[in-house]
């Protein structure tokens, strides 16, 4: 009975909104059917109720995921949802030109679309089939490019409409065939405005994206120019540097905030520090599609930041643009064939693909360079993308570090920063996957970028697990490239030691598999070097160790493999052979290593990864038989 009145409604749904900021309270209320009752609210007759309704709606697809956003389209949200936002084409009169007669109308739109509607349907296209299937179906691309074209006087409900677009036409020709010259039109004035602000620089960021996925349906006659001005665009926000940015901007809202009423600044802060929370926390990593293209599950808090906290939002806005034009690089970086990610897991060989010593090739896919055309390669380097990007891998800067440190506000910064280092490690390893030495500046260049990995890693303490698989995915690519070309490595035995130790404890499975494969290609080149057997002998034990205890038999076929490779051939690597005692230890190794495919293969590993350790299994009987050759000399 009390629902019958829209203050209490109102109420209700401003309650459920600012509860479900906290992620564990969402079980409690999926549980109740939140979502079902929250749905019908979007069409209430009230407007407050409408757009307390849709803000809950909005945090609770945001903070609560994947789960959440398929749970509101089993209760069918979309229906309510799409007639909502087919309404701006109603009330679109009411924004665009004054009105006496629907003032308070026109203000309470703008607000919910910016704030909450189309960050809803941000959320469960990007994390349902079905309602992409509806976006597809019901007309909504018109709605949201109506709010794109706000750019000029809304900034954020364009960049809530752009962060639409990015999403919904990834991956999807179904809509992609609908799309015409006004959708086109509205992109390309987007990225030639020239706004200074960071959400503007986020704004064209986005829009860039959404040209690069419709890449296949762009004018024939207009591909070359939207490439190059969609990599200037990327290139441009990387320009920025965030390290110099954020201290003046955390200065410059202090100086506002000096003569600021107390009660006010005190509410703001506390708002700022939830969201801060909120950053902190529930942002996922980067994933990969099985081409290899670059993922992530949006949950971007910075809505959630008050009003009087603008400069904090640019700083947040440039970091998520920064980080987003990462990502793009990435997919542009990527073929549709199996992804790096997919290959790493599998780790390497084919017995269809023989060495000159009877074994199967033991360089993986995941060093086979992807297709990259010469348009994008040229765009890539005229805006010099791989400089940038390697610059955006170093740590943040202390000063910036120092500001977020003391500003409980600002904490949530600190790993947005962290993120954007962990993109540009990926984003390097694409690069690198991609591009020939010469490209990249040839052998002093690599071995500079090589040089500063290695600082990387070794010159912190506490790595996270996303920074580890970043950076050694990484480093990996670089030292291949140099081994290929024959420059010399820059690692000491040491610098490996202490990489194959860090990775050994890493519960990733990618990071241990990519650790030993450095190992291997080290020790592979230092084979063809006089004087080299007593740290070939440090890789071997290192490698046998990691074949014989790690507990996932990727690893263990990756190390096998590598061993083959440091051991192939040469009088440095005999010597070192035999001083491990490597042939006994293989042949102790080689019916444990049968077994375990029996007893955990099936149903534990992919029919790909069973193939590649059959395979890597043949090859350890014959790497036996070389050995025991070698040894009888």
């Amino acid at each position: 009975m009390w629902l019958h009145f829209a203050d209490v409604r109102e109420f209700a749904c401003a309650s459920i909104s600012r509860v479900v900021q906290q992620s564990q309270t969402i079980p409690g209320f999926l549980q109740r059917d939140a979502v079902k009752r929250l749905g019908p609210m979007l069409l209430d007759s009230s407007v407050a109720v409408r757009e307390t309704a849709t803000g809950a709606l909005r945090n609770l697809s945001a903070c609560g995921g994947q789960e959440v956003c398929e749970d509101m389209v089993k209760h069918d949200v979309m229906t309510p949802l799409t007639a909502l936002l087919r309404e701006v084409r109603i009330h679109r009169c009411f924004s665009l030109a004054p009105s006496l007669r629907f003032p308070l109308i026109s203000s309470c739109w703008q607000q919910i679309f910016n704030a909450d509607a189309l960050l809803i349907l941000c959320s469960v296209s990007e994390s349902s089939n079905q309602a992409l299937s509806v976006f597809n179906k019901s007309g909504l691309l018109d709605v949201v490019i109506q709010c794109l074209e706000r750019h000029p006087n809304n900034v954020e409900l364009a960049i809530s409409a752009a962060h639409c677009l990015h999403i919904v036409t990834e991956d999807n020709p179904e809509l992609l065939c609908s799309i015409n010259t006004a959708v086109l039109r509205a992109l390309e004035n987007v990225l030639l405005s020239s706004q200074p602000s960071m959400a503007h620089t986020l704004l064209r960021t986005l829009a860039a994206g959404t040209l690069w996925n419709m890449k296949g349906n762009l004018p024939a006659a207009n591909q070359a120019q939207t490439l190059n001005a969609v990599v200037a665009t990327l290139s441009q926000c990387l320009e920025t540097d965030a390290g110099m940015l954020i201290p003046e901007l955390q200065q410059a809202e202090e100086t506002r905030h000096q003569n600021a009423p107390v009660a006010a600044d005190t509410e703001d802060n506390t708002c700022a520090e939830f969201a801060a929370e909120e950053m902190d926390e529930e942002e996922e990593p980067l994933k990969q599609k099985k081409n290899g293209k670059a993922t992530r599950v949006n949950n971007d808090f910075s809505d959630f930041l008050p009003r009087g906290k603008e400069e904090l939002r640019e700083a947040t806005a440039l970091l998520t643009a920064q980080q987003t034009s990462l990502e793009i690089i990435v997919n542009m970086c990527c073929s549709d064939d199996p992804s790096d990610d997919e290959w790493e897991e599998s780790s390497s060989s084919d017995e269809s693909e023989m060495g000159p010593d009877g074994l199967c090739d033991g360089v993986s896919n995941l060093m086979s360079p992807l297709c990259l055309s010469a348009e994008v390669h040229g765009a890539l380097i005229n805006h010099s993308i791989p400089e940038k990007v390697l610059k955006k891998t170093q740590f943040p800067k202390k000063e910036a570090m120092d500001v977020c440190h003391q500003n409980p506000s600002w904490k949530g910064l600190i790993k947005r920063m962290q993120r954007v280092q962990s993109r540009a490690l990926t984003c390097l390893h694409s690069i690198l996957s991609t591009m020939d030495a010469e490209s990249l500046g040839g052998a002093s260049a690599l071995q500079e970028a090589a040089q500063h990995l290695s600082t990387l890693v070794f010159g912190a303490a506490g790595l996270t697990s996303e920074f580890l698989e970043a950076v050694i995915s990484a480093m990996r690519s670089l030292l291949q490239m140099i081994a290929s070309k024959n420059i010399p490595q820059c690692m000491t035995p040491q610098q490996l030691m202490s990489l194959s130790e860090a990775a050994t404890r890493c519960d990733v499975v990618s990071v241990r598999v990519n650790a030993v494969a450095i190992l291997g290609i080290t020790g592979s080149t230092l084979a063809k070097e006089k004087g080299t057997a007593e740290t070939l002998q440090m890789i071997g034990s290192a490698l046998l160790q990691v074949a014989t205890r790690d507990s996932d038999l990727v690893v263990n076929g990756e190390a096998l493999d590598a061993l083959f490779d440091v051991f192939a051939d040469g009088d440095e690597a005999e010597t070192a052979a035999k001083n491990i005692q490597l042939l006994p230890a293989l042949k102790s190794l080689q019916p444990v290593f049968k077994a375990k495919i029996r007893k955990e293969g099936r149903g534990k590993y992919t029919p790909q990864q069973l193939c590649v350790l059959d395979n890597i299994k043949i090859n350890l009987r014959r790497f036996i038989g070389y050995l025991e050759k070698v040894m009888k000399k």
